[in-house]
């Protein structure tokens, strides 16, 4: 497998072009379906949350499948090729290993150790099973993440300092209009991140919570899950008018324009009567409370911007440097094993080719001696067979160890060349072309 990824994140990518980026509706699985189709590729995945946007593929030419993801990327974001390329980030083979394990341990992060992410490759995977784009190499490669994952927040305190959006937006919030126990809120959406935020304000002792969807029924399902007298549902056309009624806004829906306008907080924080400010939390990308409630007296807008200026701000996680080491000896350990399989169907080709050979030599001595006894040519059978099996035994383990090395697939290639296999043997014990894809040239940048 030669994994590619091509993305951007709030890394490389100013906020407005993260937003301008965002995939929506069914847009991620046409995305998804081109990226498998091109000719250079092979398997593919694709993360999409709201801080970043990630092709995953198994290509068999590193250049060309560059340029061609990195134009799907322009042409369904609807991001100028140009433009967008001077904030994506391309990583290769090792590389990539690294960049995804990293990201699923949540160095990657926004907010550095945050679990979400788990649940967001874990979606990733699904997505791409059911439609049919991972085969078995990006299934094996999301499952190990998975598994990293999980390792990094169950041996270290990466949790402590790994908070939710929700919860360090909900901290920024609170730093600027007072504690949330005690507030009433407004929740519009019903996804994952918004049902987690509904979660969080309960926990947390809101006083009332609405919560508005564009489906009715999924606001009345997350109703339910919070348990008897936790929230109510709001009519989403309603949303405005009930502004001036909350103290405490969190919105986080799939909408491609604004949700809450500015006139709209304008006239809310007009009508309040209590002093305090109204606090919106924007979740969503591209974001769903106009940018210009920023300016606006009487009101407090955190949103996806401003939390990443507050977290670059924030210390840095306690535990960070032990889940890096983890990272890294779970991609050593990952490039050994994978490099460890390519060698495998040419040491099986060897076995077969050379029993092959022992069974013809057999039958030459069939032919030569046929009144030989069956005891006597059982012993012969068996001690041709050790003497195959001896010489065998050590280039064969050896050339293993030495191929879970960087570099080891030139192993394979001179087992090929040694012993004259033919190519066809081997693919027909691995399924794949002798000597794998091969990249035309370069490296991540």
């Amino acid at each position: 497998m030669s994994l590619l990824v091509v993305g951007l994140s709030h890394r490389t990518a100013p906020v407005g072009v993260l937003e301008r980026a965002a995939l929506t509706g069914e847009v991620p699985t046409r995305l998804l379906h081109d990226a498998a189709a091109t000719a250079t590729v092979g398997e593919a995945a694709l993360l999409n949350t709201c801080n970043r946007i990630e092709l995953y593929a198994d290509v068999d030419k590193f250049h060309a499948g560059v340029a061609e993801l990195s134009l799907l990327l322009a042409h369904h974001s609807g991001v100028d090729l140009e433009e967008l390329t001077s904030h994506l980030y391309v990583h290769y083979e090792d590389r990539a290993v690294h960049h995804l394990f990293s990201v699923a341990c949540g160095l990657d992060s926004m907010v550095v150790g945050e679990g979400q992410i788990l649940g967001q490759l874990r979606d990733a995977l699904a997505k791409a099973q059911e439609e049919h784009t991972a085969g078995r190499g990006l299934n094996e490669l999301f499952q190990q993440a998975l598994r990293v994952g999980k390792r990094a927040h169950s041996e270290t305190g990466i949790d402590k300092a790994g908070q939710s959006l929700v919860t360090f937006g909900l901290e920024q919030v609170a730093a600027g209009a007072g504690e949330i126990a005690g507030k009433r809120a407004l929740v519009v959406g019903a996804g994952s991140m918004s049902s987690l935020a509904a979660a969080t304000l309960v926990r947390a002792g809101v006083t009332d919570l609405l919560i508005a969807n564009r489906t009715p029924a999924r606001a009345e399902r997350l109703v339910e899950i919070l348990g008897p007298g936790a929230a109510r549902t709001l009519d989403l056309a309603k949303v405005p008018e009930a502004l001036a009624d909350v103290d405490l806004v969190i919105s986080c829906t799939g909408a491609a324009g604004v949700v809450i306008r500015a006139e709209d907080v304008a006239a809310a924080v007009a009508a309040r009567t209590s002093g305090e400010p109204l606090a919106l939390l924007d979740l969503a990308m591209p974001r769903d409370v106009d940018h210009a409630v920023h300016e606006l007296p009487g009101a407090l807008l955190v949103d996806l911007e401003s939390l990443s200026h507050a977290h670059a701000a924030s210390p840095g996680a306690g535990d960070v440097d032990q889940v890096t080491r983890i990272v890294a000896d779970e991609v050593a350990a990952f490039g050994a094993a994978q490099r460890a399989a390519r060698i495998a169907p040419t040491v099986v080709a060897l076995r077969s080719m050379a029993s092959d050979v022992v069974a013809a030599e057999l039958g030459r001595l069939d032919s030569r001696l046929p009144d030989l006894d069956e005891r006597s040519r059982a012993e012969i059978t068996q001690t041709v067979r050790r003497v195959v099996d001896k010489l065998l035994h050590a280039p064969t383990v050896r050339v293993k160890q030495l191929a879970a090395e960087p570099g080891g697939a030139s192993y394979a290639d001179a087992l090929r060349e040694l012993f004259d296999l033919d190519p066809a043997a081997v693919h027909a014990v691995s399924g794949t072309p002798v000597g794998g894809p091969q990249p035309s040239g370069g490296g991540a940048r």
